[in-house]
Parts: structure tokens; C-alpha cells; sequence
């Protein structure tokens, strides 16, 4: 008798790495974890992390949040962070907001520290990050204004203010690293570990 596969949770509410999951076959479900981000992120500044090491940090912390109520399942933890320089954006609360981040950005090169952790039980069992460079063309204010119309207050939901499987894609020269994880899961790692686990078919 074949053994029974653990399910698997996604402790987020992004429809971006539904999809991605969706996309690849896997069959989850979705437990969005509530948890508050300002004090984690607060710490790890005044720790001197970097953030990779923050957006590992939140991702475990979703995992294991979501995994307290669902011990049954492999719980699928997820974040990311742009950082600009020294600077961390946070997701914009509104279109103004978007579009002051999206003038700071413009003609510079960021990165997307993405991170992502498999828990089991309130107990981490796996993470890995990535972080993809992105650089910003020197688009015109026609370009942004008709930008942020276009795509609407849709944009408050990604951390950088664009979606590059979209309209998005044009705002930028140059791009370097995982574009999954550009969109908010390093996806090939994911499902390597989960095919270990036999969680997925190998």
C-alpha cells in the first residue's frame, strides 16, 4: 500500500505564488499567515542583518505559524524584501505610495531577497533564498502615470510595486537571477525538497 502523502499549505495570500505552485501541478491549500512583520524586521535591522537573512527569518516565522494549526501538513512559508542601497520598501499602503517607490527606483538597481521555508509541526525542516537584481530603466512620468492606471491598486499587493509576469516587465533594463523568485518563490529548491520528501511525484 502506497504511503499517504503529507498535504501541503501555503502560508500566504499571494496570488503570485499560487499560481506558481498552481502552474507546477502541486495540489495545496491556503492558510495566509497573520503574523505582525514591523517588530521581526525592526530586530533584525538593529541586529545587523541583512536581508536575505530578515526575509528567511519571516518566512520561518510564517511556516511555522501556519504549521501550529495545520501539524498534519508541510507548510510552505514565504517572503521578500527590495532593497535599494541601504533602504527597505515595504509593500506600498496605496497608488501614491507606489508611485513616490517607483521614482525612487527609477534608473537604479535593486534586489529582491526572497526566501522560503517548508515547516512541519511548529519545526523547520528546510529554507532557501534568493536574490534576483533587477534594474530599472529611466522611464518617463507619462510611462508611470499610465502605468499605475493601467494596473491599479493591484500593485499594492507586490512588495516592489510591479509584477513582471505583467505590464510590469517594462519598467525595467535588466534583469539577473531566478525569476521565480522574482515573483516570490525560489520554485525550482522548493520543489527539489519537496520531491525528496515525497511530497510530489519524482
Amino acid at each position: 500500500m502506497a504511503k499517504r502523502r503529507e498535504p501541503i499549505v501555503l502560508a500566504s495570500a499571494s496570488a503570485a505564488r499560487a499560481g506558481l505552485l498552481h502552474a507546477a501541478g502541486i495540489d495545496f491549500a491556503v492558510d495566509p499567515a497573520a503574523i505582525d512583520e514591523a517588530p521581526l524586521k525592526q530586530e533584525a535591522r538593529a541586529a545587523g542583518e541583512g536581508a536575505v537573512a530578515c526575509a528567511t527569518l519571516l518566512a520561518t516565522e510564517k511556516a511555522r505559524h501556519v504549521s501550529r494549526r495545520r501539524p498534519d501538513a508541510l507548510v510552505i512559508g514565504a517572503d521578500q524584501l527590495l532593497a535599494c542601497g541601504d533602504e527597505w520598501f515595504d509593500k506600498p499602503a496605496d497608488l501614491a505610495a507606489a508611485a513616490v517607490q517607483l521614482r525612487e527606483l527609477r534608473g537604479r538597481t535593486h534586489r529582491l531577497a526572497t526566501a522560503v521555508c517548508v515547516a512541519h509541526a511548529d519545526l523547520p525542516l528546510w529554507r532557501a533564498a534568493s536574490e534576483p537584481e533587477l534594474t530599472m530603466r529611466p522611464f518617463s512620468d507619462a510611462f508611470l502615470d499610465d502605468y499605475l492606471r493601467q494596473e491599479g491598486e493591484a500593485l499594492c499587493a507586490a512588495v516592489g510595486a510591479y509584477r513582471i509576469e505583467g505590464l510590469g516587465i517594462q519598467l525595467f533594463s535588466r534583469i539577473s537571477g531566478d525569476r521565480f523568485a522574482v515573483m516570490g518563490l525560489p520554485l525550482l529548491e522548493l520543489l527539489e525538497y519537496l520531491r525528496r520528501r515525497g511530497a510530489i511525484s519524482s
